[in-house]
């Protein structure tokens, strides 16, 4: 084999270095600054895609806390209107049922007023009736007309006795 030949190992070493340093030059001022570029650009693109992706984190959490804070307004304001609403409807209905039960006190106090008239102008037919009627059969019977005064007296002691009969 030639390369191990010791008369050629001084040529071969000098092209070793020769091509060694074109070799090592080519890397150190074409390719490694290309990959270097490269990596630097990738670099900043991932750094700037980071404080891209933490800004917007950021501004998540202020929109989620800003959508919390809106929220738990917007309940409290839900929450007060209910109570409000409450408050006015049981106010209405407290108002109306008293208007109502004034309404109804004053009809009743009417209806029991005009069955006490209608009970007093009753009584008072009764008792012109039943005086006439007595008055009549008195005369019928006996052939003379008592006084009113006695009809009366008559009367009042029949109701008398017919109400104690009905209290029993």
């Amino acid at each position: 084999m030639p390369q191990l030949d010791i008369s050629t190992f001084s040529p071969q070493i000098i092209w070793l270095i020769i091509t060694f340093l074109i070799l090592y030059v080519l890397m150190a001022k074409v390719a490694l600054p290309r990959i270097g570029n490269i990596l630097e650009q990738r670099q900043n693109r991932i750094d700037d895609n980071l404080d891209m992706a933490q800004h917007l984190r950021n501004e998540s959490n202020i929109d989620a806390e800003s959508y919390d804070k809106a929220m738990t307004e917007a309940r409290e304001q839900a929450r007060k209107a209910i109570q409000e609403t409450t408050e006015e409807i049981s106010n209405e209905t407290a108002r109306r049922q008293g208007e109502l039960g004034a309404r109804l006190s004053g009809e009743l106090r009417s209806a029991e007023d005009q069955i006490s008239a209608a009970k007093t102008a009753s009584l008072k037919n009764i008792h012109k009736s039943a005086a006439s009627v007595t008055s009549e059969a008195m005369k019928a019977l006996i052939g003379e007309k008592p006084t009113d005064n006695a009809i009366k007296q008559a009367i009042s002691s029949a109701l008398k006795v017919s109400n104690m009969e009905i209290n029993k």
